[in-house]
């Protein structure tokens, strides 16, 4: 909740400003902490007008925001400014309102006592598991700047990858999207005129243009109960997807399309890699960063079998022997490049090549898919449209020659 205050500081100055706590006691609190003697306090007006409400889907905290913080603090920590006036300078200087809100409650748990990974589990809607976990090996080993700056390294790289994968898929759905686009407003629009030309010349119509006359009209009678059909089936399709079955199926489907499903294997596997690395470089257990990896691979097939493999390293088995379980998840490359680095001891750097190697793969499959995306589906729409105009204006001109 939101409060808006007036209050007296410690100086005698008339202050002003909002809060944001869980309720009317906890705000009070916070802003007695600070010093200030309260004259007046209430909760924030909710209404107003549109602009100056938050609107949920623009009010959130990105991976840029995240990574951008992270090389803050990093460089406020280098320079051995203390954690509470760190926090403090950022709420102050950060753009992004939810986070400014977020920092500013961070201050306030640490004046309060509590440490930094405390403070930021509090806050798990911008501070993910694996983050907070990665502040807490910071904090035991003294080395707060460092683990910041790897923070903002793998968010960074984990935020390119992932847009890149992604941007790929977006613009075949964009391209398959004007195309049918295109095809309805031709069947429904452009169709309709010329095949009444043709109807009236009383000459006999060829079958393929007749396919393309009866499905013209088809549109036109019953277009719109399609589209309640399709408006229908996505919801059910949407409820679905958030099941837990559904999202099992979803994530399974993404690794069986065809190509697309290599691309996703690559990417989560140099996901899987990256973080274990970064984790480890960290200090963190072998067990502990396996545990943290489930929450940031994204799919219940990986999430599934990365659990098995950490029961089995509990057991004392090596993380090598864990994953050649799941041969289906785990290429054997993947496996045997960790099974030398755990006989070297050297597991970290061997991680480090792993996520370097994959992430060149997701670039490359990435560049071809695209490369190869953007002419098929020019052509494809040519002709589509082509073949769609040939079949009515080629009897037209037929007609028109008999004369």
């Amino acid at each position: 909740m939101l409060f808006v205050y007036q209050a007296i500081d410690t100086e005698g100055q008339e202050k002003k400003g909002t809060i944001e706590a869980i309720n009317l006691d906890v705000a009070i609190a916070s802003l007695q902490r600070r010093g200030f003697v309260i004259s007046n306090i209430n909760e924030a007006e909710t209404e107003g007008s549109v602009l100056s409400k938050n609107i949920a889907i623009f009010d959130r905290v990105s991976n840029r925001d995240i990574v951008i913080l992270s090389r803050q603090m990093a460089t406020l920590f280098e320079s051995q400014i203390s954690a509470l006036r760190t926090f403090r300078l950022l709420a102050a200087e950060t753009e992004n309102p939810k986070l400014s809100r977020k920092l500013a409650d961070i201050s306030e748990s640490l004046q309060g006592g509590s440490t930094i990974s405390d403070s930021l589990a509090k806050h798990p809607d911008v501070f993910s598991p694996f983050y907070v976990n990665m502040v807490k090996a910071g904090e035991e080993s003294g080395k707060l700047d460092e683990t910041f700056e790897y923070l903002a390294d793998y968010l960074d790289r984990t935020y390119e990858v992932t847009q890149k994968a992604k941007n790929a898929l977006i613009y075949p759905a964009f391209v398959v999207f004007t195309f049918i686009v295109v095809m309805v407003l031709m069947l429904t629009l452009v169709i309709p005129k010329i095949s009444a030309i043709l109807t009236e010349s009383g000459q006999d119509v060829p079958a393929y243009t007749q396919v393309v006359i009866g499905l013209s009209n088809f549109f036109i009678n019953y277009g719109i109960f399609l589209l309640i059909a399709f408006i229908v089936g996505l919801f059910f399709l949407f409820r679905f997807v958030r099941t837990e079955t559904g999202k099992e199926s979803y994530d399974r489907f993404k690794l069986e399309v065809p190509y697309v499903g290599n691309l996703y294997k690559k990417l989560y596997l140099s996901r899987i890699a990256d973080n274990m690395d970064t984790m480890l470089a960290s200090g963190i257990p072998v067990v502990k960063a396996l545990e943290l990896t489930q929450s940031v691979v994204d799919n219940r097939i990986y999430l599934d079998a990365i659990e098995k493999s950490t029961e089995i390293v509990k057991g004392g088995s090596a993380v090598s022997d864990a994953f050649a379980k799941h041969q289906e998840q785990f290429p054997n490359i993947f496996i045997q490049m960790m099974r030398v680095g755990e006989e070297s001891g050297n597991l970290g750097s061997i991680l480090s090549s792993l996520a370097k190697f994959y992430r060149r793969e997701v670039t490359n499959a990435v560049d071809t898919l695209v490369g190869l995306i953007e002419p098929t589906m020019i052509i494809l729409l040519a002709l589509g449209v082509g073949t769609l105009l040939a079949s009515v204006l080629i009897p037209i001109y037929n007609i028109s020659s008999t004369f």
